[in-house]
C-alpha cells in the first residue's frame, strides 16, 4: 500500500494497569491502536477483538469503542484526521504488525519525539505497512443479540471449558437446538461450535499473556489435551502458545 502524502497525526503512548478500562467513547479522528506490551480487548458494536502486540486495530472516526487491559498494557496510538484515508475500510479492522511496523510505532510514540522531518518519514512507513487481516482470521467475537444466546454466551465466558452441546443449552432454555443453531448463524454469522472456538481462543490469548501455564490454559478452555490446544492455537495465530507465553510474560 503506497501513500503519496503526509497525514498529520497525533501520537500518544499510554499505560493501563491490569483490568484498566477506557469506557465507551469515540473520536473525531481515525485511530490506529497497538499494544506495545500486554493484551487489550476492544469492543465495538460489531463485537469484541482481542489485540495482542502482534496485532493492531484500526478504528474509524466516530466509531464508538471501549477497551480493557488484560495484565499491564502499554498502548501506542496514532490519531489521523477524519478526512484522510490511508486505509479503505470504513469499519473497525484488525491489522498485522510486522517487526518493522512495531519498531516504527515505538519510535513515533517515544517519550522523546522524533524531529519533524524524521517523524514524517516514519509516519509514511506506518501507512505503507498497514496490512488488514482477512476477516476470517481476525478472531472477532460477535455479540449475539437474542436474549437466549446472550445467556449462553455469559455461561461460556464464565466457564469457557463448559462442554455442553447446543442441544443441552436448548433444553435448559426451553427451546430447540434447531432454533438456537439458526439464531447463532443469523446473529453472529457463525455456527455455535465456531463461536465457542473463537471465545476459547480469545480467553487463551488473555490467560497466556497474564502468565498462566499452557497446560492450565488448555484445561480451562476445554481442550481435551495440551497438544490439541497447541495445534489449534498455532493454526490460528502462527505461533505456539508456549512461544506466545514467553514473548508476553
Amino acid at each position: 500500500m503506497s501513500v503519496t502524502r503526509h497525514y498529520p497525526a497525533r501520537l500518544t503512548r499510554q499505560r493501563l494497569e491490569p483490568q484498566g478500562r477506557i469506557d465507551r467513547h469515540d473520536h473525531d479522528s481515525h485511530q490506529l491502536l497497538c499494544p506495545a506490551s500486554g493484551v487489550i480487548s476492544v469492543t465495538t458494536d460489531a463485537g469484541t477483538w482481542i489485540v495482542p502486540p502482534l496485532r493492531a486495530i484500526w478504528l474509524p472516526a466516530y466509531c464508538p469503542h471501549a477497551h480493557t487491559a488484560h495484565g499491564a498494557a502499554e498502548l501506542c496510538s496514532i490519531l489521523l484526521p477524519a478526512d484522510t484515508s490511508p486505509l479503505d475500510p470504513g469499519q473497525p479492522t484488525l491489522l498485522a504488525v510486522s517487526p518493522l511496523l512495531r519498531e516504527v510505532l515505538l519510535a513515533l510514540t517515544a517519550s522523546v519525539p522524533p524531529r519533524d522531518d524524521e517523524r514524517a518519514r516514519l509516519e509514511a512507513v506506518v501507512f505503507d505497512q498497514l496490512r488488514p487481516i482477512p476477516a476470517s482470521d481476525s478472531y472477532l467475537l460477535p455479540e449475539p443479540g437474542d436474549s437466549r444466546l446472550r445467556a449462553i454466551a455469559r455461561l461460556l465466558r464464565a466457564d469457557p471449558g463448559d462442554s455442553r452441546t447446543l442441544a443441552d443449552f436448548a433444553k435448559a432454555a426451553g427451546s430447540s437446538e434447531r432454533t438456537l443453531s439458526r439464531l447463532f448463524r443469523s446473529n453472529t454469522g457463525m455456527s455455535f461450535p465456531q463461536w465457542r472456538s473463537q471465545l476459547r481462543l480469545q480467553v487463551a490469548l488473555i490467560d497466556l499473556a497474564a502468565g498462566t501455564p499452557v497446560g492450565t490454559v488448555a484445561h480451562r478452555c476445554g481442550y481435551s489435551t495440551p497438544s490439541a490446544f497447541i495445534a489449534t492455537f498455532r493454526q490460528a495465530f502462527g505461533i505456539t502458545p508456549g512461544a506466545y507465553h514467553r514473548r508476553h510474560t
